[in-house]
């Protein structure tokens, strides 16, 4: 073998690698668990008075990611769906795409869901992050899902003159 043929093989397996890494880190490398009771019990909603709305939850299952505040996604199920009779209800909702390997979160069911109306978007708290608002879309049996949604509160940000 020449010394190109050696280079060149070594700058393919490089890339190779490194495009590896990118694809792991992105779909596994930054998500983690959430804690079932913790993250149950940071599950409310918003009344139309702003005022938390505790809601009953069982049969948690989330992930989030310290990388974005977008990577939040979580499924459950609402025990008390009286609790959402004052709870204000959320314009525009889009759930966004997670990672295949979650498998009871899906954005393009939801998103169909949503807009046939077999579930409804609340308003899960407003402004968890800045600019950011968490989303959850119940269903009338109880199944609930929520994940976090750039929000328009805040006038677009330009370049500074």
């Amino acid at each position: 073998m020449t010394a190109g043929k050696i280079m060149a093989s070594m700058i393919v397996l490089s890339a190779l690698l490194a495009g590896l890494a990118v694809y792991y880190l992105q779909v596994y490398g930054f998500y983690e668990p959430l804690d079932e009771a913790a993250g149950a019990a940071e599950i409310r909603a918003t009344a139309d008075d702003m005022q938390p709305i505790p809601l009953g939850v069982t049969e948690f299952r989330g992930i989030d990611a310290d990388s974005s505040p977008l990577r939040y996604r979580s499924c459950f199920r609402i025990t008390d769906m009286a609790a959402l009779q004052d709870a204000q209800q959320f314009e525009g909702a889009t759930p966004l795409v997670g990672p295949r390997w979650f498998s009871c979160f899906s954005a393009k069911g939801l998103t169909a869901d949503l807009e046939s109306g077999a579930a409804v978007a609340y308003l899960g708290q407003s402004e968890i992050h800045p600019d950011v608002d968490r989303v959850i879309a119940v269903y009338p049996d109880g199944r609930a899902f929520a994940w976090h949604q750039i929000n328009d509160k805040t006038p677009e940000r330009g370049v500074m003159d």
